[in-house]
């Protein structure tokens, strides 16, 4: 700061030794010597502060990079999040029909063509049966046999009406 090197020093000390003379010099040296600490403890203080300042500055300054930063990655992982549920149900839906054309190829192949179509019916009554009859079902099981009706020996081939007795009216 100033450039005062020994011989300047020396000069000052002669000077002041002579204006304030041998009896004041010890004081005014004691006295000089209380202001430059003086001084010095000052300058160290408003160092210290100004420190303490910049330092403050630069922790807000690293929060508010620290909090923009966290806020751009909460942003992404929204984003990402949002992007992954639409992937999803893209996923989910193509999984959907890919199931729905496996199970419509799986009953085409085992259902013939010609029971896929649901039976038609005839607005006619069918002409073997009067209007007034009733039919009756085969019975579930095989009074003969014991059997029920599926392992039941087939009948001998007859007619509708053998199967279908009418309802004895009384």
């Amino acid at each position: 700061m100033f450039d005062i090197g020994f011989s300047e020093l020396l000069v000052i000390a002669v000077v002041a030794l002579i204006v304030l003379g041998p009896e004041r010099l010890p004081k005014a040296a004691r006295f000089a010597g209380l202001w430059v600490r003086r001084a010095r403890a000052q300058w160290y203080s408003v160092k210290d502060e100004l420190e303490r300042e910049l330092a403050s500055e630069e922790l807000k300054r690293n929060l508010k990079d620290a909090q923009d930063a966290l806020r751009d990655t909460e942003q992404r992982i929204r984003d990402s999040a949002r992007e992954t549920e639409r992937q999803f149900e893209d996923v989910r839906q193509a999984a959907r029909e890919d199931a729905k054309a496996l199970r419509d190829d799986v009953e085409s192949a085992i259902t013939p063509p010609a029971l896929a179509r649901p039976p038609e019916v005839s607005p006619d009554p069918d002409p073997a049966v009067g209007v007034d009859e009733e039919r009756t079902p085969i019975a579930t099981t095989d009074t003969q046999h014991g059997l029920p009706a599926s392992d039941a020996p087939a009948p001998d081939a007859g007619t509708t009406a053998d199967l279908f007795p009418p309802k004895e009216t009384r």
